[in-house]
């Protein structure tokens, strides 16, 4: 699992500095279809690709996300526009529909048997079987399926902690990615998949990303009216994801620590990021595709007040974040997983004429001060769907999208509000990103695994 250094690749982790109109301008100059997507704006699929390339699929991480993933990208290799109430069917010929057009899943690889027997009886059903020889069982299980050279797609969807080494693998493969979010848990991680991203650009690779949102139709056009400028500058934004709690799974007396662990990945900071980093990413991805620029410092405040059990392992339960943007944009950032409270997940954007609501769950639309509203009014398309087709189609195209570096960044803003949170001091982008911080374990094998003290601010340091 260890994550190694490039030396021949030289990588400026600084900020390029852009103007508010080069932003737009760029963001609106994409050449094809697959990178006009890329910069975060909507287009209708079309039934064929520039190619006819084979797609063969190898899905590291056979979990929830990772079976889900894997028949979206089967999904979105056999229909041409996809509404949000078409998610996962279990059509026998799905399998050879997707095959028909090039595409199909050809390995697995997981920790765990019966994940991958799950992911394994899925595929089954919808007619796109893989044969046991190309099963593979283990921490390094990533690698056979990197070894094989009929593989040219790869689904990473482990918890987040394997992301930075399991993409390094696969570029140095040559294989085109789609990478879950988050793509890390700490800087050494984020440092890692931005190297990756450019060893994967000068291979001429592509690397697409699960930040869904920038996939939704009514995200990417209420994107587009802000930035040509509907609401004027963007004064202030508010970021917000309050839910309720997540699965757990009971301990087994037959697992060890490292087991126990895994299977509840979500509530173990080195696993998961915490939740600010897992799950609010998606938020504060919204935040920066719109500003078009990273935040420079955060300020923050949280805690573990309700889920207190041991079974949530070492994680927090709330977060509020102050974001500073270089252009003078703060971000007022509230994450919180709660059961019994209210649940409201968007973000808002303040403009000198007027603001713009992102709502996941109510839509999007815009009110100005003059009085007049706009709202997105189209069938809503499936962003998971959608995320692979663009994928799928940048890689026949010849025009390959990568965005390693994008969602690198919106990975680094969560853990540097995590890391505020958790000190209790205000820490500034440069910081976080040269950060020494390695969350990973001594080693990667089932046995016992401390769990590490819930960080208290004020005692708790960053490094």
């Amino acid at each position: 699992m260890e994550t190694t250094e490039n030396s021949n690749v030289h990588i400026d982790l600084s900020q390029k500095k852009t103007t508010r109109r080069q932003f737009l301008k760029n963001s609106c100059s994409g050449i094809t279809v697959a990178s006009t997507v890329a910069a975060g704006f909507p287009y209708i699929a079309t039934s064929h690709a520039a190619s006819d390339l084979p797609i063969r699929i190898g899905v590291v991480g056979c979990g929830g996300r990772g079976t889900g993933a894997v028949l979206d990208a089967l999904q979105a290799a056999t229909e041409v526009i996809y509404p949000m109430d078409t998610y996962h069917t279990e059509d026998a010929a799905e399998g050879a529909r997707a095959a028909a057009r090039g595409v199909q899943i050809v390995a697995l690889a997981d920790v765990f048997q019966d994940r991958l027997e799950r992911c394994r009886q899925q595929l089954q059903k919808v007619g796109m079987p893989v044969s046991k020889d190309r099963c593979f069982i283990g921490f390094y299980a990533y690698e056979k399926v990197m070894n094989l050279p009929d593989v040219n797609y790869v689904i990473l969807a482990t918890p987040p902690n394997f992301r930075p080494a399991h993409l390094r693998a696969a570029v140095e493969a040559g294989k085109h990615a789609f990478v879950e979010k988050p793509v890390a848990v700490d800087a050494t991680g984020v440092r890692s998949v931005i190297e990756s991203g450019e060893i994967a650009r000068k291979k001429s690779l592509a690397i697409g990303a699960g930040t869904m949102r920038r996939r939704e139709n009514g995200s990417c056009e209420t994107t587009r009216h802000v930035q040509e400028g509907m609401i004027g500058d963007i004064i202030a934004c508010e970021a917000i994801w309050s839910g309720g709690e997540l699965w757990s799974v009971k301990r087994q007396p037959s697992w060890t620590d490292m087991e126990d662990q895994l299977r509840n990945w979500l509530y173990y900071t080195w696993l998961s990021g915490d939740f600010i980093v897992e799950q609010f990413v998606h938020n504060l991805d919204v935040i920066n595709w719109v500003l078009g620029e990273h935040p420079v410092k955060a300020f923050a405040m949280g805690g573990r007040q309700v889920r207190t059990d041991s079974r949530f392992g070492n994680i927090y339960d709330h977060f509020s974040v102050e974001y500073q943007y270089a252009s003078g944009v703060r971000c007022f950032a509230m994450d919180r997983q709660t059961k019994g409270c209210a649940n409201r997940v968007e973000e808002v954007f303040l403009g000198t004429k007027g603001m713009a609501r992102f709502g996941l769950f109510r839509g999007w639309g815009i009110n100005l001060k003059s009085g007049k509203q706009w709202r997105f009014s189209g069938p809503r398309n499936n962003p998971y769907h959608q995320e692979h087709q663009d994928l799928i189609n940048s890689i026949r195209s010849g025009r390959p999208i990568n965005e390693a570096r994008q969602l690198a960044e919106s990975t680094l803003t969560a853990i540097m509000g995590r890391e505020a949170t958790y000190s209790g001091q205000s820490i500034e982008w440069e910081d976080a990103m040269n950060s020494t911080q390695n969350l990973r374990p001594p080693t990667y094998e089932f046995g016992p695994l401390p769990v590490r003290e819930v960080p208290m601010p004020g005692k708790y340091k960053f490094s």
